[in-house]
């Protein structure tokens, strides 16, 4: 079961990634860009729960998480 503390990492997480989001010029974005915009949100928020909110695996995760998005864009 998922404890409260685990819960508010991951909102703060979603909700830092949507503000993000909604900031950025995205309309003006290429699909490639956007899917690793997306890869890099995803892996961030992986990687913060993965291991327990730590930066390293929260940046670690982003980073993958981008050269994955990236390269499902092309």
């Amino acid at each position: 079961m998922i404890n409260i503390r685990t819960l508010s990492k991951i909102s703060l997480a979603a909700m830092l990634a949507v503000s993000m989001a909604g900031c950025s010029s995205w309309d003006h974005m290429s699909r490639r860009s956007k899917t690793m915009v997306g890869g890099a949100a995803v892996g961030g928020l992986a990687g913060a729960v993965i291991t327990n909110g730590g930066v390293l695996g929260t940046v670690g995760g982003a980073a993958i998480g981008g050269v994955i998005g990236d390269q499902i864009g092309k």
